[in-house]
């Protein structure tokens, strides 16, 4: 709920300002007699159908085409501004203006100005708003980037979404913030400078330094349009799939009501308190949605070692010494999961019969070894005693795990009564990670015994490990 909610205001103030700025811009071009709330309705109204239109025919279609198309213009304008205006001076103050960024990266990311007053106010009204403002876009951003981005590498993904937009906006902001402040002090005489608490109006303003005013004025306008409309109809795309919990299909009328409800929430905004309003809102979603975005990191953190142990995943240890000749009761062992009773009854039988052989054997070639036993949980272990070095253990316990709901779900899998299922797992005396052993036979199991035996007394009989292995010597 928090997410759509934070997705929807985001939304709603990226259509505010767009609807803001688009209405400025044909003022000024005398298109429209003025900068009113009805021409507004008109703007939004025609918006909204856009975005809906494009929402609808999918991802493949009208939110592709438009992105390409948005992208190219984009790109056009940015040549065209470097080019046509102080080229020298943009790409000297590009150079110093990323060198400055990095080397105040800190103080910019942590200073919060709370001993400059005067500067407190520009501070709430940019930095918070705009980091409110992007974090309550991250939701839908995120889930639909990450729709498109099936098939990547997460290497891939980081290149695409992080560093090519950040150098691109870094390429964006000193040409156009740059020529803006050169027109400023050379030609505009200030008159730029006296327009920054009317940024919608600057932008137009900004581009009567350029040749091709009126032409160039048009293309910002459907740039605007374009960028509003792509990323609407993504966001009524995503917004839906949160409110249908990701459902493979949905009703077209439910795009159409998500865009209605933009339309007349940002109407309703704009008209009670304008920009202010929607600022705030977006400010009242964000902050919920913050502490949120924490829980993700570790979420995300988490995925990213699970997905790791996934791949790197090798066969079963209990796998390892198997034979063929049982391979018909393997197969229905395998095919079949246990519950608690038959998990003990392995435990106290084959594990115990196993265990109890191998320790008479030990004390025929002379070595003590003793069986230790547990009913809760269910653990049977052979330890072999040494006075100098740690004692060996080999033990067998009781476990449990949760399956997953897919797999219970799979009607191609065995059937599952219960979402628990139990195994019996190996441990031994060193803490060294053990593993299942349910389709070891008595046999295997004493083979594994000695295998792992084999091993300690090849780190004992190491003297360059005498320290190590001699310390609390006996104990577990």
């Amino acid at each position: 709920m928090f997410a759509l909610c934070s997705t929807f205001f985001g939304i709603t103030t990226t259509l505010g300002f767009g609807v803001v700025q688009i209405n400025s811009g044909l003022q000024i071009l005398h298109v429209i007699p003025e900068n009113s709330f009805t021409y507004q309705v008109i703007i939004v109204a025609v918006l909204v159908s856009l975005s809906v239109l494009s929402a609808v025919s999918g991802v493949d279609k009208g939110i592709k085409i438009l992105s390409n198309v948005n992208i190219i213009s984009v790109i056009c304008l940015l040549l065209f501004v470097l080019f046509l205006g102080p080229t020298v001076y943009v790409i000297a103050s590009f150079t110093e203006g990323l060198g400055n960024y990095i080397n105040s990266f800190f103080s910019l990311t942590f200073n919060t100005h709370i001993y400059e007053k005067d500067t407190l106010p520009w501070f709430y009204d940019w930095t918070i708003l705009y980091w409110a403002w992007w974090i309550s876009w991250s939701p839908y951003v995120g889930l639909f980037i990450a729709k498109i981005s099936k098939g990547r590498t997460i290497r891939e993904f980081i290149m695409a979404v992080l560093v090519l937009p950040t150098v691109f906006n870094f390429i964006w902001m000193s040409v156009f913030g740059n020529s803006a402040i050169w027109f400023d002090l050379t030609t505009a005489k200030g008159a730029l400078s006296q327009l920054a608490s009317n940024p919608d109006m600057l932008m137009f303003r900004f581009l009567d330094y350029l040749p091709l005013t009126t032409l160039i004025s048009f293309v910002v306008i459907g740039i605007i349009i374009i960028f509003f409309v792509t990323s609407a109809d993504s966001g009524i795309f995503v917004m839906n799939s949160i409110a249908t919990e990701n459902a493979p299909k949905s009703p077209k009328w439910q795009m159409v009501f998500w865009g209605i409800l933009l339309a007349a929430l940002a109407l309703l905004l704009l008209n009670a308190g304008g920009l202010k309003a929607l600022q705030t809102m977006t400010l009242i979603t964000a902050l919920p949605f913050a502490l949120i975005m924490i829980v993700f990191i570790v979420s995300l953190m988490k995925a990213l070692v699970i997905d790791r142990n996934y791949y790197e995943k090798d066969f079963s240890a209990s796998s390892i010494p198997w034979t063929g000749v049982i391979w018909k009761q393997r197969l229905k062992q395998i095919v079949s999961f246990k519950d608690l009773p038959a998990v003990e009854h392995f435990i106290h039988h084959t594990v115990k019969s196993a265990f109890t052989e191998l320790k008479d054997e030990f004390m025929n070639n002379g070595i003590e070894a003793k069986l230790n036993t547990w009913d809760d949980p269910a653990a049977v272990e052979i330890e072999i005693r040494h006075d100098v070095v740690n004692n060996f253990v080999y033990g067998v316990k009781s476990h449990s795990k949760t399956i997953s709901e897919s797999v219970i779900k799979d009607d191609n899998l065995p059937d599952i009564d219960e979402s628990k299922t139990y195994y019996p797992k190996a441990y031994f005396g060193d803490a060294r990670e053990g593993y299942d052993v349910q389709y070891f036979t008595k046999d295997e199991l004493i083979s594994d015994v000695l295998k792992h035996y084999e091993r300690f007394l090849e780190i004992i009989s190491d003297e360059g490990n005498e320290m190590f292995i001699s310390i609390n010597a006996g104990k577990r």
